[in-house]
């Protein structure tokens, strides 16, 4: 058998116990710090400009929904959604959460650089 040698433990190890618990702590949160500056608080800005870009949806602004359709709105309706002109006689409801692109009135679409 292999026979280990036992240590003992110094006697100042449980009244510094707060200091080495802190120590183990710290890395999780500088971790958390990390991910929240790098992850979370970006996200935060990213949806508000998002939400304020949907509330914000007038009648004439040009929107290109979630399935790519590039379309002009003619009414906001209440219930969070738009009827919008995709043809000269041809208008569909869409809801306003799949609106992916606000254009505004008279913004010309960017240029193919081919």
């Amino acid at each position: 058998m292999f026979v280990s040698e036992a240590f003992a433990q110094t006697a100042g190890g449980a009244a510094g116990g707060g200091s080495e618990i802190l120590i183990s702590v710290l890395p999780f949160i500088a971790v958390f710090a990390i991910m929240y500056f790098l992850i979370i608080r970006p996200q935060r800005s990213t949806m508000k400009k998002r939400e304020d870009m949907l509330k914000n949806i007038r009648r004439g602004d040009t929107v290109i929904t979630g399935g790519g359709i590039v379309a002009r709105v003619t009414k906001v309706l209440d219930n969070g959604e738009l009827e919008v002109q995709i043809s000269d006689q041809v208008r569909v409801r869409v809801v306003q959460s799949m609106v992916t692109e606000v254009r505004v009135k008279g913004e010309p679409a960017a240029a193919n650089s081919k």
